[in-house]
């Protein structure tokens, strides 16, 4: 029962269109991961310029609970965001809220840096607030984006054009780290001021409190750049066909934009939309898909803890093992120099391979493979730092490769096939939905990893260090094994992965009168893993 509109999108070759699709919705990634991961660059110079306290003899630093609020009320944000805008997403279309979310997403990146207020107290509170709506408009991105890409790509180079999207969160960690690099460069340059154990006061210049602000506001640029090209995006294909019911439009939109004749084949529609009337909280739909929703969430809920628990500890990570001077042996504006080049060098040679990586191989080797592959990779890492703390602190060259590989298998691994697998395997009318619980469930697991493991590293203690890279290969290893809840969706159509298409899918397969399962596609899906 398929329709042709469908069929010639999985069908379509390649086309320049399918290249602008993945810019435009990359560059929403790319802001994203900027806005989530430049506080990490910042936050102690925060602390140092609004929580000195000249009784301690240390640099000024957020308290715990502030420190948890500035860096996890973005991701609150988010997981709000992509449960709103999901569902947006599958009741209104996707393009009538695509570009909504680059308007939140504009406005509160140039309000944060505008935090405004006459204490720590109020900055700090102006801060998280502009940050969680901040949030909220990078968490749209996600089920949008993700399903976007999905509805236009053909089946040949579907993962491959998912993934490259996602692939710009890594572009996005590299210029987090570079634009702070540069800027704090460049300020060094400009105002000289003695290390903390030299001068405690003169050693946080004043002019630090425009550095954080710059970096956080530069996040607006790129969602600024990309909100005219988002306007002119028609609407996916899939939604106005089966979900509006208009082949006729779908067919002149995607004809205009891939250059395909397309019948429209308004006569089939009813029929395609009566074969899978169905609703997400159906005994039907939990029948179907509902095994494939509990592993998209678990496994995107674990590997978040990790993820971001890496990226967003970096701060405290690198004094401890010795990458970055310790605190007292800098200035403000150098320690923000030192720790971004840090994360810049990690993420440019660690996180940003592992991205493409997964671009390149994820047609070849297949979502399931990649992601096993790096849930492993991940916790045999984490606990070879662990196990050999006392080793590893003490050759920093040998820690920087193995926290470095770590970062790599997560890119090249389940940080990309869990952004693509729920966007692949759930029916057109809840697609949306689907994607945004699997990525909200992600963000619960990053809240995990930056209300809980954050704490544990925040002090720099060594032994608290090694007990949070324990913990953490225990949850990638968790994680490993929950794989096998989802299945391999590498050369399938949209439709046939979901069994929109009428045919019977993994779990809705009636077995013959003699007991014998019989099932082409059954048997080409284990064939793929």
């Amino acid at each position: 029962m398929g329709l042709e509109v469908l069929e010639a999108l999985d069908s379509a070759r390649t086309q320049w269109y399918h290249v602008t699709a993945i810019v435009i919705a990359g560059m929403g990634f790319f802001t994203d991961a900027y806005d989530l991961f430049c506080i990490s660059t910042v936050s102690k110079l925060l602390g140092r310029l609004y929580y000195y306290d000249p009784s301690t003899g240390k640099p000024g630093k957020l308290p715990l609970t502030v420190n948890n609020f500035v860096t996890g009320t973005a991701l609150v944000g988010t997981l709000a965001g992509q449960l709103v805008f999901g569902w947006l997403g599958d009741k209104l279309g996707r393009k009538k809220v695509y570009g909504v979310t680059l308007v939140i997403m504009v406005f509160c990146a140039i309000c944060s840096g505008l935090s405004f207020g006459s204490t720590s107290k109020s900055v700090m509170i102006t801060l998280c607030f502009f940050r969680f709506w901040l949030g909220f408009g990078i968490g749209g991105d996600y089920p949008l984006s993700a399903t976007i890409m999905s509805e236009y790509a053909n089946k040949r180079t579907r993962g491959a054009f998912i993934a490259a999207v996602f692939a710009m969160q890594g572009v996005g960690i590299i210029f987090a780290g570079m634009v702070s690099m540069l800027l704090s460069a460049i300020f060094q340059s400009n105002f000289k001021a003695p290390k903390f154990s030299d001068n405690h006061v003169l050693s946080t210049q004043p002019e630090g409190d425009f550095l954080w602000r710059i970096v956080l506001m530069i996040g607006a640029v790129p969602a600024m750049l990309t909100y005219y090209w988002r306007m002119k995006m028609p609407e996916t294909g899939r939604y106005t066909a089966i979900i509006e019911g208009n082949a006729k439009q779908a067919a002149a939109d995607m004809a205009r934009v891939l250059d395909i004749e397309i019948q429209a084949q308004q006569d089939k529609i009813a029929e395609f939309k009566a074969a899978n009337d169905y609703s997400l909280m159906s005994d039907e739909f939990f029948r179907r898909h509902g095994r494939h929703l509990i592993g998209t969430m678990s496994t995107w809920f674990l590997l978040d803890i990790a993820f971001y628990s890496q990226n967003l500890t970096q701060k405290d990570i690198f004094p401890a093992m010795g990458l970055i001077a310790t605190d007292v042996n800098m200035n403000a504006i150098n320690e923000v120099f030192q720790t971004s080049r840090a994360m810049f060098v990690i993420a440019l040679l660690g996180t940003f391979p592992g991205y493409w990586f997964t671009v390149f191989f994820i047609e070849k080797i297949g979502r399931f493979k990649i992601q096993l592959i790096g849930f492993f990779m991940m916790s045999f890492f984490m606990f070879v730092i662990g196990v050999e703390y006392d080793y590893v602190k003490n050759h920093k060259n040998v820690f920087a490769l193995l926290y470095g590989l770590t970062f790599f298998f997560a890119n090249f691994g389940p940080n990309s096939t869990t952004f693509v697998l729920p966007a692949e395997l759930f029916p057109t009318r809840v697609r949306s939905t689907c994607h945004a619980f699997s990525a909200a469930a992600g963000k619960a697991g990053a809240m995990v990893g930056v209300f809980g493991i954050q704490s544990l590293t925040v002090n720099n203690d060594v032994k608290s260090i090694r007990k949070a890279m324990l913990l953490l290969a225990v949850t990638n290893l968790i994680g490993f094994f929950c794989t096998f809840l989802v299945t391999e969706t590498k050369g399938r159509s949209l439709e046939e992965i979901s069994g929109e298409d009428g045919g019977d899918s993994e779990f809705t397969a009636t077995p013959p009168p003699d007991g014998r399962v019989s099932m082409t596609r059954h048997r080409s899906e284990t064939e793929t893993m």
